[in-house]
């Protein structure tokens, strides 16, 4: 087992709620003398539907450099008052799983995202990602909601 390093991560996807819940992250990084570190997960669904379109692997490669270029500077610019995040981390796959699975593996971090991404469905229960990241988290996750 990894030994436990405190940290606050926020799960990032570039809709106005993770935006919202870095804002947060930022500032508990800030209170708590944690560092901030910065997580995003490139869709496995949507890397599937781009190489079934016929992208190369080396475009595929770029659209998820691109993804986390655009996805990581909002954040930065969104928290560059108060935190300076310490890392960013890039995962692929599906998303709920991969931040599972990271915080398996980042035993004393605490994950800090919004209530829902950029999924077009509104309603009172939580987004289908941040619902099976509390049901199944191994550690404090603070789900943001506007």
């Amino acid at each position: 087992m990894a030994k436990a390093t405190p940290c606050i991560v926020v799960a990032c996807d570039g809709s106005e709620q993770s935006i919202h819940a870095a804002k947060m992250a930022a500032d508990l990084a800030k209170a708590t003398g944690h560092p901030l570190r910065l997580l995003s997960v490139f869709p496995g669904s949507k890397a599937q539907k781009l190489i079934i379109a016929g992208l190369r692997p080396d475009e595929l490669e770029e659209k998820e450099a691109q993804y986390a270029r655009d996805v990581f500077d909002d954040v930065r610019e969104a928290v560059s008052e108060t935190a300076d995040p310490s890392e960013v981390v890039l995962l692929k796959g599906d998303p709920a799983q991969e931040i599972i699975e990271y915080l398996d593996e980042n035993p004393g971090a605490h994950l800090v995202m919004g209530r829902r991404g950029h999924s077009l469905v509104r309603s009172l229960t939580l987004g289908s990602i941040s619902e099976k990241v509390v049901r199944h988290a191994n550690g404090p996750v603070t789900v943001v909601s506007e």
